[in-house]
């Protein structure tokens, strides 16, 4: 490793954490030394330019003209170049999957800049596209800016036909957060941005292939570039792009577990540097002093443990003290290494003017990317004094770069020794006044505001307004703990009285998304604080604490909540919305004393709201799901889910993403379709939220949602293979956002299902296995469909009747005290009759009667065709179910019997009662395909094979999952798919 000397030093910067390093994999990491020249410069590149006005500019600096001489470095330059040669090789041979990851830590002042720096010259002679960018320590708190600092540069190069392609769909998720575009004012799922952020990388990266990407100081990453980061560093091998990074040994982060994993493996080259070994030294001390003795350089490299920075730092001091480096001098030494060491504030003082020192002191409250003119007026300067004032820190090797900026520091140990040397009082004032002059230098909040973060509160009216406005653009992109840190410091201004209860408010909305328990907790307050919201936002407040419980598992809690507020609340809108959202919470809750009661409540509710706004419409749209749980007539459920419609349409009101009860009102919806065989409807419906949510760039739960829900009806449908994979996407992004939410119930026990109509009873059990399927389920939500009626199916599957006996009869207890009989959602009672029918075959029976009656009831056509099709598994003889001729079958038999004579098979239901087109249909179905492939296949209309498909079920008695056995034609094995 080397390193170049200067009058002042440059280092590199960062640090591994020790707990996470090479050690714990049982290593030793490369040892690296380095050696820098004193007469050479380093000019370091600073990434895209932003001028005074804040825009990009798209060129890069040139390659640095003058390189240092490297010592002591061959191997690791040898590392680096054939990292390079291997890129651009394999690249220009139509490789694509061809990334490297090179590693680089070490204590401050070790040297891994240069290095960086020298892979960035390495990679210019060779032309390839270098990114490069650097943490800043008081930028920590901005979000996204070391990844603006990486791509913003190369982004803005791009002609607007490649910017769309690398932006693509992500244009509004993405695009914010790069500095691209301006947000739009929503706010956006962290998990969605950081998705869209992988994605345009690796457009970027196909765009611009091969790439070589420089990552200095690591350890003062912002979180939101740290986790994009993070997620690059994974997956840099399934790109054309070399990266590099370095970082301060035991300086990184704990939340960054993956990437210390990754350092700790044995997949990537790391090199920790260390001290200058005594050789290196004494050639170091040598080229500026070239009669220096031993002895002194012995001492040299004691006093300052061989650290580069430190060497370059003490002949700088040797040499401006004029001591002769001889032995009598060697005592002198270690004082001069402290000073040169510690660079305080009085060394400062000895070393730079009072106006150098002001300026100096303004940029370090800047860090990078150093706009001369707003560190001006930070420092109070004149334009002229700022001028002579950067040209003598130039010369003193203090910073660098153009005259109209950006300017940087030399090395980052010069920028904290600075900002360190201001008074602690000083220093909060200056970072007032660096939010005042970003501002009115036109830059945006979301830098201006990490400086707010550092004053005293002082009871500032506007600077509580400054907070809040921040706090609204770090949301819309994605960046929801820097708005966190915004309003919990609004909050510690104070804001006046009458807005406090607003700010806790907003507080406990920036964590929706990220901490729900925390997001209660500010709600509560929010509800709490006198004075309090008004009538409008508590109705809000009230409904989001609601929703942060009910999706947290605590359906209960959200019920009783917004009943008890509903009825505290006046009447009007406010009030019914809360009152929608009691019974909409109500309807998924996994027990409940009084189920007739509320239905009772609920239909007096849509009653006696006959209009066709929100509420209205809201309230109808429940009383159609609760109609369906119930098992009533399905002609009844679908005008009432019809009036809740817009022309068959959700209406704007209602919609997927802007309605005033969140995703659960439309998915009921979705599931009232589906439940009453309107899976066109149902498809059309998930369709449009899959759309919504990727626009809003909700990829999370919201999307896991709507996957899992078009997996239920492809299920239903009978697509089999489609649900399947449906079903294990949704399963995955359960996984993702957490575990034991009702969403992985839900997808679990659908899955499983699948997988059963599949044959692949084995793969069912050890899914259930896997994922605790099994009782008690969820503690305080149902699961769609209902988990213990699933769960009897899967031990019935299994040849566990006894088992399958004891959990269908307790679903059946349950269910019909609340009073739900819909035979799709549960047909706990045909599963029970097929599990008693060997040793009580009367109850069977009697049992699969109820069944049927109850389907017929519903009078949905394939709840009748399945609960005819069990029916037939427990029923002696073959009765002529599908006519209702039951009891005409057995009065023709005893009539016979009288007779002496025997009856005549009863005619096939199947295979002779259907037509040449419905068979063709039928078949077509066994094998899997869904109606619109069916018609693409015979060339016809799909309603009309959704007339034949009817038919199909109608005269064969039998759903999806059961017309192969009725038919008698041979399943396709799913392995086949």
């Amino acid at each position: 490793m080397t390193l170049m000397s200067q009058q002042l030093p440059m280092a590199s910067r960062f640090e591994s954490s020790s707990d996470g390093g090479p050690a714990q994999s049982g290593r030793q990491p490369a040892r690296a030394t380095i050696i820098s020249r004193p007469d050479h410069a380093l000019r370091r590149w600073r990434g895209p330019r932003v001028t005074e006005h804040g825009s990009a500019d798209a060129r890069h600096e040139p390659a640095e003209l003058e390189q240092p001489h490297l010592y002591e470095r061959e191997s690791a330059l040898q590392d680096a170049q054939q990292a390079l040669d291997r890129l651009r090789v394999e690249y220009a041979a139509g490789g694509v999957e061809l990334g490297s990851l090179l590693l680089y830590s070490g204590k401050a002042g070790m040297g891994k800049t240069t290095m960086l720096q020298q892979i960035r010259a390495l990679a210019g002679a060779q032309g390839i596209t270098v990114l490069s960018g650097r943490a800043g320590e008081q930028r920590i708190k901005e979000p996204f800016h070391l990844l603006r600092q990486l791509l913003l540069g190369e982004l803005s190069a791009l002609s607007t036909g490649q910017l769309d392609e690398v932006l693509g769909e992500w244009h509004a998720v993405a695009g914010p957060a790069l500095g691209l575009v301006p947000p739009t004012g929503e706010d956006l799922d962290p998990q969605s941005v950081q998705q869209g952020l992988d994605v345009v990388m690796t457009q970027l990266a196909r765009v611009r292939a091969p790439l070589v990407m420089l990552v200095d100081d690591l350890q003062w990453a912002d979180q939101e570039s740290l986790v994009w980061l993070e997620s690059l560093a994974v997956r840099c091998p399934e790109l054309p792009l070399l990266l590099a990074i370095a970082w301060r040994t035991g300086e990184l982060p704990d939340r960054v577990r993956g990437f210390r994993s990754l350092v700790a493996g044995n997949s990537h080259r790391h090199l920790e540097f260390q001290g200058l070994t005594p050789p290196a030294v004494g050639k170091l001390v040598r080229e500026v002093f070239q009669d220096a003795e031993d002895s002194f350089i012995r001492q040299v490299w004691a006093v300052t443990d061989g650290n580069p920075f430190l060497v370059n730092a003490l002949l700088a001091k040797v040499r401006e003290s004029g001591i002769e480096p001889v032995q009598e001098n060697m005592p002198l030494l270690h004082d001069l290494a402290a000073e040169a060491q510690g660079m305080d504030s009085d060394y400062w003082m000895g070393k730079l003017s009072i106006e150098a020192l002001k300026f100096a002191q303004a940029a370090a409250m800047l860090d990078t990317e150093i706009l001369p003119r707003v560190a001006t007026r930070i420092a109070a300067l004149s334009p002229a004094t700022a001028a002579a004032a950067i040209a003598e820190l130039r010369r003193h090797q203090v910073l660098t770069g153009p005259a109209d900026g950006p300017l940087e520091f030399v090395h980052p140990l010069l920028a904290t020794s600075l900002y360190q040397s201001i008074r602690p009082a000083i220093r909060t004032a200056m970072h007032g006044k660096a939010a005042v002059e970003l501002e009115n230098a036109g830059r945006p909040l979301v830098e201006s505001s990490r400086h707010l973060l550092e004053t005293y509160p002082d009871d500032e009216r506007e600077v509580v307004v400054k907070l809040r406005r921040a706090a609204r653009e770090h949301l819309a992109v994605g960046a929801p703990d820097a708005a966190v840190r915004c309003l919990e410091r609004a909050l510690a201004e104070p804001p006046e009285d009458e807005i406090r209860a607003r700010v806790i408010y907003e507080l406990a909305c920036a964590t929706l998304l990220t901490d729900p328990i925390a997001t209660a907790n500010q709600l509560k307050l929010a509800l709490d604080t006198v004075p309090g919201l008004p009538a409008d936002l508590r109705v809000d407040a009230v409904f989001r604490l609601s929703e942060v419980l009910a999706h947290s598992g605590r359906l209960g809690e959200a019920t009783d909540l917004t009943l008890a507020e509903a009825q505290r609340t006046d009447p009007g809108p406010g009030r019914t919305r809360l009152a929608v959202a009691h019974f909409m919470w109500a309807a998924f809750q996994r027990d409940e004393a009084d189920g007739p009661g509320r239905s009772s409540r609920l239909a007096d509710l849509a009653s006696g709201m006959p209009g066709d706004d929100v509420n209205a419409r809201a309230a109808r749209a429940l009383r159609a799901w609760d109609l369906t749980l119930r098992g009533s007539s399905v002609t009844r459920v679908q005008a009432l889910l019809d009036s809740a419609l817009d022309q068959g349409r959700l209406p704007a009101e209602l919609g997927w993403t802007t309605n005033p009860w969140g995703l659960e009102l439309p998915g009921i919806i979705a599931l009232t379709h589906i439940y009453t065989d309107r899976l066109d409807r149902a498809e059309q419906l998930i369709d449009d939220a899959i759309w919504a949510f990727g626009v809003a760039g909700w990829e999370g739960a919201h999307l896991g949602i709507a996957v899992f829900l078009m997996g239920l009806a492809k299920f239903r449908r009978g697509a089999l293979a489609e649900a399947e994979v449906e079903l294990r996407n949704a399963l995955r992004i359960a996984r993702r956002v957490g575990p034991d939410l009702p969403l992985q119930w839900d997808a679990v026990g659908v899955l499983a299902d699948t997988l059963l109509a599949r044959g692949r009873v084995e793969e069912a059990r050890k899914l259930a296995a896997d994922y605790s399927f099994a009782p008690p389920y969820h503690p305080d939500a149902i699961v769609l469909p209902d988990a213990a009626t699933l769960y009897g199916k899967l031990l019935l599957a299994q040849r566990d009747r006894e088992g399958a006996v004891g959990v269908l009869r307790g679903v059946g207890e349950q269910l019909t005290a609340r009073g739900w009989h819909n035979t799709i959602w549960a047909p706990w009672a045909g599963h029970l009759a097929q599990a008693l029918y060997p040793e009580r075959p009367e109850e069977a029976r009697e049992l699969a009667e109820w069944h049927v009656q109850r389907a017929r009831i519903f009078g949905v056509a394939s709840a009748v065709g399945s609960a005819l099709r069990m029916n037939a598994a427990v029923v002696e003889g073959q009765l002529a179910v599908v006519c209702n001729a039951d009891g005409l079958v057995h009065r023709a038999r005893r009539e016979l019997n009288a007779a002496g004579l025997r009856p005549n098979l009863p005619r096939s239901t199947g295979r002779d009662a259907l037509s040449r087109n419905e068979w063709r249909v039928a078949e077509l179905i066994v094998d899997g395909l869904t109606p619109s492939q069916i018609a693409e296949r015979l060339d016809v209309s799909v309603s009309l094979i959704n007339r034949r498909i009817a038919a199909v079920h109608r005269k064969t008695g039998s759903d999806v999952e059961g017309l192969a056995a009725a038919l008698g034609l041979a399943v396709e094995r799913p392995d086949s798919d």
